[in-house]
Order: C-alpha cells, then structure tokens, then sequence
C-alpha cells in the first residue's frame, strides 16, 4: 500500500476549514469541486447548497492527500463530537511536530500536550477547532 488518504465529511464548512489546514500545512488545492459544478436537469442542486464543496484535496508531504466535502443537508448532519477516528501525522522533526501541533490546534481542545511520550515519542493529540481528532507524532528511532 502506497498511501492512505484521510477524507473528512463536513456540515458546511469544509472549505473554511480547508483553508485553515492550508494555512498549517501549505501547497495548494488540487482539485475544489463545488455541488453547482455538477448540476443539470437530471442532477438539480438547491440554491443554498450550490456553492459548498462536493471534493476538495490538499497534498501533505511527498505522497498524502487529505480530501473533504459537505454533507449535504438533505442527508443529515455530520457528528461533530464523533470520536471513532483520529488523523495521524508523522512528522520528520520535533520542529516541525510542533509547528503542526500549535498550528492545527489553535482555537480546538488539547486531549493530550505534546510532549515526550511513554513509548519513546514526541506526540499530542487534539480536536480542532472544526471537530476533527488529529495526533502529531516524531517518533527519533525512524530519523536516528
């Protein structure tokens, strides 16, 4: 297995939030696919669900991407406080565990501070501010 892509469903506000993963990981959008891109007379979108996301992907790293869309309303709200899932992301430094932690868990819920953890790691776990679970890990021994 080559890859494993997170792909997250929001009420809404995936592109928000998106923006915001941006803003913590950079790179660009590679593909933003609005419910209005797909409309048609056998497919009709309503208005208040025109221009909320269908598919929107940010690389991560040299081989990941994470992907989300909206959950449209007509098929139930998302559970924000779901807890059967976290995003795992392994980072090459203490550094850069760090940046991604302060970054990504601005403004969300700490479960766990990143520090030096039992197992030999440097990791933390949180909730960001959009509902979503992450733990950031450094784990020395892969990068000795």
């Amino acid at each position: 297995m080559r890859t494993i892509n997170p792909w997250i469903n929001f009420n809404g506000n995936a592109e928000e939030a998106f923006n915001f993963y941006k803003s913590v990981f950079g790179g660009d959008f590679t593909k933003i696919v609005r419910f209005k891109d797909l409309a048609s007379d056998e497919f009709p979108i309503p208005e208040n669900e025109a221009n909320k996301i269908m598919t929107i992907v940010l690389p991560i790293g040299k081989h990941n991407v994470l992907i989300a869309n909206d959950v449209p309303e007509f098929m139930g709200r998302v559970s924000e406080s779901e807890n059967r899932s976290k995003i795992s992301i392994s980072a090459e430094s203490r550094e850069e565990a760090e940046q991604i932690f302060n970054g990504l868990s601005a403004g969300g819920t700490i479960e766990g501070p990143i520090d030096e953890s039992p197992w030999g790691t440097y990791a933390g776990m949180f909730r960001d501010k959009y509902g979503i679970e992450w733990i950031v890990e450094f784990d020395p021994s892969y990068h000795a």
